[in-house]
């Protein structure tokens, strides 16, 4: 853990930074095990975000965007520097090889990073025009890949792209257009059986969106999952969900928790605005959260779906 001396006047912040769980329902304590707690593991950073657990190796990624650093936690949670440059990566996920892909603000590109260590460029451009800047992304088991690309990693001048795209790529390499409605799309994230897609706005829409995924891989029959909607400030970020179909998304307040038919189930109150969150250990029953300067922890009860 990354360790940084506070005076003592600052002490009853960091008891704060523990977080709660809060339920809106019974159903949501039995998300959790007895005594589930809230933990900061890591701090000292930026603004972290695109968390993904490797469990070949027993380590988590994650990006540190400003700081222009992909970072590696490892399960004793000695931290090390992972990439850097890292092109100001964002959202970081694994395809069905188990490569590295991530969303690169400061160079408007989608990567992989192959066995050897050499990175592929993915996507650049769309229609000879530049991406704005890939946000966030997620691998489908036919080797298709979607990911989202709001304007926030470069300045208004500089966006090429007349819409903020959910974009496809194909396994041939071609890339489309998915959904082109989004005001700012944000994280996404596949049903466990892959035929649905739930996307968040982080406009001031602040609402996820769920659509079916045809075997063409087209997104249709797009409807209002949830209104994240408060009067709080924060809007939807990064977005999981476990193997019972239950949507992790980081919003207003913390990670709130949905069941498949987007009740709102209950809140993991997080000291930090929650940017993103991954399953990992070696059972994939913890969250881990990245949040502003920090990284916290909670275990569940429930298993997250497991990356390659």
């Amino acid at each position: 853990m990354i360790k940084r001396l506070v005076s003592p006047a600052r002490r009853w912040i960091i008891k704060q930074r523990r977080g709660r769980l809060i339920a809106k329902t019974a159903a949501f304590s039995q998300l959790f095990p007895p005594g589930a707690k809230v933990e900061r593991i890591a701090t000292g950073f930026r603004f972290a975000e695109g968390p993904v657990w490797f469990s070949e190796g027993r380590y988590l990624l994650f990006t540190d965007i400003p700081a222009n650093t992909i970072y590696r936690l490892a399960a004793d949670h000695t931290l090390s520097v992972f990439r850097h440059p890292s092109g100001h990566a964002n959202g970081l996920t694994r395809d069905g090889a188990g490569r590295l892909l991530a969303c690169e603000h400061s160079t408007r590109r989608l990567t992989r990073t192959e066995p050897d260590g050499t990175i592929t460029v993915l996507a650049t451009s769309f229609q000879g025009k530049k991406l704005n800047s890939p946000n966030d992304v997620v691998a489908k088991n036919d080797g298709s890949i979607y990911f989202t690309d709001p304007p926030y990693g470069i300045q208004a001048h500089l966006q090429e792209q007349p819409l903020q795209g959910v974009y496809r790529l194909a396994t041939d390499g071609t890339l489309s257009v998915a959904a082109d409605d989004f005001e700012r799309p944000n994280g996404l994230a596949f049903s466990p059986d892959q035929s649905k897609l739930y996307i968040d706005d982080s406009s001031a829409r602040r609402h996820i969106r769920v659509f079916h995924v045809q075997d063409d891989g087209a997104l249709t029959n797009g409807r209002l999952f949830h209104d994240m909607r408060v009067a709080q400030p924060g809007a939807p970020d990064g977005m999981k969900i476990d193997s019972e179909g239950n949507v992790f998304c980081t919003g207003a307040g913390g990670v709130w928790v949905f069941d498949p038919s987007g009740q709102h189930l209950g809140t993991i109150i997080t000291p930090e605005k929650p940017s993103n969150c991954a399953w990992g250990n070696d059972d994939w029953r913890t969250l881990f959260i990245t949040a502003q300067t920090s990284l916290y922890k909670v275990r569940v009860a429930t298993a997250g779906i497991a990356m390659p």
